[in-house]
């Protein structure tokens, strides 16, 4: 469904008698936009990751003891979703179950094998990226999901952020990217933002909540995740950055559109 993009602008200057100018606002709408896709299709991903995962527990579990941690999900050229587990080692992909998820949503398990190259480059560049976040990971019981793409440069894009909690809580505060090499083996550039520490909120209670970005100028592509993502669990999900507050609210036809609102100096929130 098409998303409907607005931009409310609580004015921060004022106009004098000589018509001075208002201050532009500071939202950089087409990069919110780029965000905004890539959130959809990490979504996406997300409920093929979720579907599938529920048939992996389902099978024999002489097949499921040659799981590794690698695995992961890619969209074909007939757009529709596959996922493939199995374990990485000695060099090479071992795949145990390779899933297609067709355009009617069921989950169907195949036989057929992935290309050797794909599930090779793939795992290497989960492992590769999974290494960098250690860390932060060897310090948290935080549990992360991990998404993985080709770009069409032929590099790997990973995306690694907090999971949904297996106690209830949707967790914030730390989301990290990296482009890896072709061959999955390097990191080429990585964008790594943490607060330090992880904070969350409990999803049994529909209230609304705050998101603290107030150290960064513009939404995260991570916030962005986390209010499209929850946004059943809540009344509303703000982002609060250093200028301005950001939300999906429900329109009357039961879609979602973002809105968001420049803030004064003097009236700048703090998250919660």
């Amino acid at each position: 469904m098409k998303q409907i993009l607005l931009f409310a602008i609580l004015s921060i200057t004022i106009l004098s008698v000589q018509g001075q100018k208002q201050k532009s606002p500071t939202l950089d709408i087409k990069a919110f936009n780029e965000k905004f896709e890539q959130v959809r299709w990490l979504c996406e991903y997300d409920r093929v990751a979720w579907v599938t995962s529920d048939s992996v527990m389902k099978e024999d579990k002489t097949e499921m003891a040659r799981l590794g941690s690698e695995w992961f999900c890619f969209q074909a050229q007939d757009s529709l979703w596959h996922a493939v587990y199995g374990k990485y080692a000695a060099g090479r992909f071992d795949q145990v179950f390779h899933y297609i998820v067709g355009h009617d949503g069921l989950v169907k398990r195949v036989k057929s094998q992935v290309d050797t190259a794909l599930v090779n480059t793939h795992s290497r560049g989960l492992i590769v990226a999974n290494q960098a976040l250690q860390p932060i990971k060897a310090n948290t019981s935080i549990r992360f999901n991990q998404f993985i793409k080709r770009n069409p440069d032929n590099t790997l894009s990973v995306w690694m952020l907090p999971a949904f909690q297996t106690n209830g809580v949707a967790v914030y505060g730390g989301e990290f990217y990296y482009q890896i090499s072709p061959e999955g083996t390097r990191i080429l550039t990585k964008q790594e933002y943490y607060q330090g520490q992880f904070r969350g909120f409990k999803t049994d209670t529909p209230r609304d909540i705050s998101l603290g970005y107030e150290d960064v100028e513009q939404p995260t592509w991570g916030s962005i995740f986390f209010v499209w993502y929850y946004k059943s669990y809540f009344t509303k999900i703000f982002i609060e950055n250093k200028a301005i507050r950001s939300t999906a609210f429900r329109n009357e036809n039961k879609s979602y559109s973002w809105f968001h609102v420049e803030l004064p100096p003097t009236k700048k929130s703090k998250g919660r």
